[in-house]
């Protein structure tokens, strides 16, 4: 190690390492734009991966819209709204159970329209429905016999694979074999009905939305928004249910 014994020999020593410490101080400034250049791209990299994770967290944190009905009853009835949808499913519930069944019992009946001259009539206020055989039964239409051949042409009509015969007014239908393409039939026509819901269930969210939009100016445009959220939700949520009253019905018609 060198010690220096007075200041006008440190300075000449320091001299000559001049040129190296200017070529080191050199490639120092040449190497830092690169180096601040990493240093701004990575901080940028940080920023939007923050911010994409902030929008997505946002996304997946948004919760079910809820509201009070009873703030919102000057607007509209969400319970009238809510019991609307049910009744869209209690219909397509009710129309399964009256169209699709497999086992044909004097009940499945019950459900056939007859046209006549003087309007339409269910068909067991026109005849009287008995089984006569586990593979027969017998309509007597004694009552109304003017009503028989439109008896007849509803019972074809029936989707339920009926072949009924006339003599008189007496209507003698044979009980329809299972077949397989029977099955796959019943279970076309249940897709169909659970269409026919959805249709229905869109004809009321559409009426409760027009309903809801003839208060702007009166409430704020948030309120309409968070009310219009509200009303699809209880759309999605019921149709929903359409389609697992479907899968359901479907399984069981071709299981």
């Amino acid at each position: 190690m060198y010690y220096f014994t007075d200041s006008s020999m440190a300075l000449r020593c320091l001299g000559r390492f001049r040129p190296v410490l200017m070529q080191l101080s050199s490639v120092g400034s040449a190497n830092l734009p690169s180096i601040k250049h990493s240093a701004q791209i990575t901080a940028l990299d940080r920023h939007f991966a923050t911010k994409k994770s902030k929008v997505k967290s946002k996304a997946q944190s948004q919760s079910k819209v809820n509201i009070n009905a009873a703030l919102v009853e000057d607007i509209i009835s969400l319970e009238e709204v809510k019991q609307e949808f049910k009744n869209v499913l209690d219909n397509l519930k009710e129309d399964f159970n009256k169209s699709l069944s497999i086992r044909t019992t004097p009940g499945a009946f019950d459900h056939i329209t007859v046209t006549t001259k003087n309007g339409k009539f269910p068909l067991n206020q026109l005849g009287q429905i008995s089984l006569k055989s586990p593979q027969l039964f017998i309509i007597n239409m004694a009552s109304f016999p003017e009503s028989a051949a439109a008896a007849v042409n509803a019972l074809r009509d029936s989707h339920m694979n009926l072949n009924p015969e006339l003599d008189g007014t007496i209507i003698r239908v044979p009980v329809p074999q299972v077949t397989r393409e029977h099955r796959e039939n019943l279970s076309k026509l249940a897709k169909q009905l659970t269409n026919n819901s959805k249709d229905s269930l869109r004809k009321v969210r559409t009426r409760a939305v027009v309903h809801v939009k003839k208060a702007k100016g009166e409430v704020s445009e948030d309120t309409i928004k968070l009310l219009e959220k509200q009303i699809q939700q209880m759309a999605d949520e019921v149709s929903a249910e359409l389609d697992k009253q479907l899968a359901t019905k479907t399984k069981e018609l071709l299981d």
